[in-house]
């Protein structure tokens, strides 16, 4: 070998020697696949731990019968059957799992969910104290090109809870850069020498989980529909009366999910633009012929919806007998104006149903049965909203009064959209004038209630619609009156006896029946007294959930979702003593065709067809049963349809002219609610000029 080829093996063989004096830095190990599994538990749990926080705090801001529900009251029921945690960190973990494909490291996408979850946590906790309110789907819509208006929302404790979120924030990022630090494979989550094969795998692993999300959503909606069957399955028990408790009680992202996409209506199988040109045509034809012999406009006179809370005669009702009559001045004003019974939807609950029905016109009957709240499924997300109190033209002319929590079913939000100028409650930005209460009950009296609107009806010599939604009878009935001079019996012809509870409960309820009926005649005395057109709509929204024993036995279903309603019309509007022949029965989705016949006023064409459904069905309502039903409609059946004598009507015997009714009437509803909003631009809901 030549002398400089054996110096250059040499030299090379210095150089790669490793100097024995440094010690190598050591290489960290690869995390076991295990320990993955168990921070990805870890990692979900804490991101529904954050978002759960976010609507944990009081559950209203007045008395509600709801209680408080956190995180601990979800474990807490998984030992009686109730897995809903488990399916909310089902749909967390379905996200994570888009996260960790989508960026192939595991801790990039860990303090990503952490860092999402303490956003939505923050907003959920600015929105509940700001306007008590839930994120909704509807939200989503006015995130675009709003999002400075949101700031105007931010209550004064903004700042610390976004410090909070930030504070969370940081320690999951400087928490997941700890732990790639110590990982030997830095968090890499499909490894190996087969680039094809691992972008195949995470692209799988991306669209199956976003594929089952959406397939969640698309189906959670919809009554027996799988994703139905796995929500309730796992206890998913709606309780959409208010957002918060809902969020609290079922978790945030189901609450969440469960009101994206529900099931509004089938469409019709005639349904086209040409289909409702003929109905729009068909019933301004049967408007002109109703206007021949009317003389009014509608909005020539103030029109007042009085909703009376659980407000429903109890001496109807099979099996009990009073001591005294507990409505002897509102039944004398029906003997003297048109009035009867109205049938409701509802047996314990319900009231925004009959709210919803009576401001558009609109029946629940024709609604699929997955659809149990308009207010909170479909109104707030419906890009066309018509209802009656627009017929009386700009916003400041609507008056909506409720003494309560706004915030229940979404009301402060859903009576702007309906084109109320202010919704007078307990909270937000219209406060109600009155609120005394009597003896020991935790609710507004009707008195005070009455007075308020009175003096709305008096700040002004236009003419208005106003919405009072009352309160003083609503549950529980706890012998809150002092001097309650009601006792309770089984009736003659019981054919069981009243429990004592239930006696009891009855009592009390009846106690407040007598006074919402001395108010109530006090209030139709102030309104005969001003000197402008006043109309009333009065009625029961439903029974008071309190006979246990007469919802005992089926066949006094009907019986139990019979209400009282009248309609009646001041001296001032020159109409007062009318009383309609066919208004023995009816349902709140006809009182404004009715009130319009009361007041001699003209009609719409959607008016028009209202009063000619009326003189065909006198009322309507899905199928009900004579039991508290929640937030779980009947599935199946038929609906209850009530002839003018108030027998139930089957569809099958119907002649052609109802049954063309009911088709242009789902036809119709399905237009509105569901589809393209043809009759927006056909003036069908305009009054002739």
């Amino acid at each position: 070998m030549p002398a400089a080829a054996a110096a250059t093996d040499v030299e090379e063989l210095r150089i790669t020697t490793v100097d024995p004096t440094k010690t190598p830095k050591p290489r960290h190990r690869a995390w076991p696949s295990w320990l993955y599994a168990v921070v990805f538990i870890v990692v979900d749990f804490l991101a529904l731990a954050i978002l759960q926080y976010g609507v944990t705090q009081s559950s209203t801001r007045v008395q509600l019968s709801s209680s408080l529900d956190s995180l601990g009251t979800m474990i807490g029921k998984m030992g009686q059957g109730n897995f809903v945690l488990l399916l909310n960190m089902l749909a967390i973990g379905l996200v994570y799992l888009i996260l960790l494909m989508v960026s192939n490291r595991f801790w990039v996408a860990s303090p990503i969910l952490l860092c999402l979850a303490a956003v939505i946590a923050a907003i959920e906790k600015l929105k509940i104290s700001a306007r008590y309110e839930v994120i909704l789907p509807s939200d989503l819509n006015f995130l675009k090109g709003n999002t400075g208006d949101v700031m105007s929302f931010l209550p004064p404790e903004a700042p610390a809870v976004i410090g909070m979120a930030v504070g969370v924030c940081a320690a999951a990022i400087i928490l997941s850069v700890v732990c790639a630090h110590f990982d030997g494979r830095h968090g890499s989550m499909i490894r190996g020498g087969n680039k094809p094969l691992g972008a195949g795998l995470r692209v799988l692993f991306t669209v199956l989980p976003a594929l089952a999300i959406a397939l969640y959503v698309g189906s959670v909606g919809t009554v027996d529909s799988w994703g139905y069957r796995v929500s309730r399955g796992m206890g998913d028990k709606p309780s959409m009366w208010d957002s918060v408790y809902d969020a609290q009680r079922n978790g945030p992202v189901v609450s969440f999910l469960r009101q994206i996409d529900p099931k509004v209506m089938d469409e019709p199988t005639t349904y086209s633009e040409a289909t409702m040109r003929q109905i729009a045509e068909r019933y301004r034809k049967s408007a002109a012929a109703i206007n021949k012999t009317r003389e009014r406009s509608l909005t020539d006179s103030t029109v007042v919806y009085v909703l009376s809370e659980s407000f429903s005669d109890p001496t109807r009702v099979p099996g009990v007998e009073l001591n005294a009559d507990p409505m002897p001045a509102i039944r004398q004003v029906k003997g003297e104006t048109t009035s009867g019974l109205m049938l409701s939807s509802g047996y314990g609950g319900g009231t925004a149903n009959m709210e919803y029905m009576g401001l558009t016109g609109l029946s629940m009957a024709n609604f699929d049965s997955s659809l149990t709240s308009p207010y909170q499924q479909l109104l707030p997300g419906a890009c066309w909203a018509p209802s009656v109190n627009q017929m009386w033209g700009a916003p400041e002319h609507s008056i909506g009064l409720h003494p309560y929590e706004p915030s229940m079913y979404s009301r402060e939000t859903n009576y702007k959209k309906l084109g109320f100028s202010h919704f007078y409650a307990l909270k937000g930005d219209d406060i109600i004038a009155h609120q005394d209460k009597i003896d020991d009950s935790p609710y507004v009296s009707d008195e005070a209630t009455y007075q308020s609107t009175v003096e709305e009806i008096k700040k002004t010599d236009d003419n208005q619609f106003l919405q009072v939604i009352t309160m003083q009878n609503h549950m529980p009935y706890n012998d809150w009156y002092k001097n309650n001079e009601f006792t309770v019996s089984d009736s003659a012809d019981a054919e069981h006896p009243l429990a004592d509870n239930e006696k009891e409960s009855i009592r009390t309820y009846a106690k407040g029946m007598e006074l919402t009926d001395e108010a109530t005649k006090q209030f139709l005395e102030e309104l005969d007294a001003i000197d402008k057109p006043i109309t009333v709509v009065f009625y029961g929204d439903h029974l008071p959930g309190i006979y246990k024993t007469a919802g005992a036995d089926e066949k006094n279903s009907i019986a139990l979702h019979l209400t009282d309603y009248f309609i009646w019309s001041n001296q001032a509007s020159e109409v007062q003593s009318t009383k309609l022949d066919d208004s023995a029965y009816t349902s709140p989705n006809f009182f404004i065709a009715q009130a319009a016949e009361q007041m001699d006023a003209k009609v719409s064409p959607y008016l028009a067809f209202l009063t000619d459904m009326h003189a065909h069905i006198a009322a309507m309502e899905p199928p009900v049963v004579n039991t508290i039903q929640g937030w779980d409609r009947i599935p199946e059946g038929q609906a209850i349809y009530l002839n003018q004598q108030g027998e139930p009507m089957s569809v099958a015997d119907m002649d052609a002219a109802t049954k063309q009714l009911l088709e242009d009437y789902k036809l119709i509803q399905y237009d509105i609610t569901a589809g393209d909003n043809y009759l927006k631009d056909m003036e069908f809901m305009e009054l002739p000029k």
